[in-house]
């Protein structure tokens, strides 16, 4: 899986789809707005339904809950995750992620822009506070 770069500054959902689907940004993005989703919209960084909508409408199945996240081994082979969680006037706000695990392999899928990699191992440095398993 590769990553794909957010083209704004509130993407991630949007990129992190992209990733998953092996589309690019521009072809998720034409589908969440086709779907009435923007990354302009604040809900997209504090609630799961746009992300699940979006991936279902892409043809990619995500587990119904989020799990809290104990540890990267205990981790599926792809899954989003939430990542920098903060609240903000008492609404939760994160940055959408992808794990993902390939054989021996697993790194992690950053579509921030101003990143030297986004392909990232630094495991150590993400928090993650949950994550949506993603069935491929």
């Amino acid at each position: 899986m590769n990553p794909v770069i957010q083209q704004q500054i509130t993407g991630c959902a949007i990129a992190s789809s992209a990733a998953i689907a092996g589309v690019s940004y521009n072809k998720a993005k034409t589908i969440a707005n086709s779907i009435g989703i923007f990354a302009e919209d604040p809900a997209l960084w504090s609630k799961t339904d746009y992300i699940r909508k979006l991936l279902k409408k892409i043809n990619i199945a995500t587990a119904d809950h989020q799990t809290d996240f104990t540890s990267w081994d205990e981790l599926p082979d792809c899954a989003l995750l939430a990542i920098k969680w903060q609240l903000i006037n008492n609404t939760p706000y994160w940055h959408w992620v992808v794990f993902v695990r390939e054989d021996e392999r697993h790194y992690v899928l950053d579509s921030k822009k101003d990143l030297k990699t986004n392909k990232r191992t630094d495991f150590g440095r993400i928090k993650p506070k949950w994550f949506i398993a993603i069935n491929l």
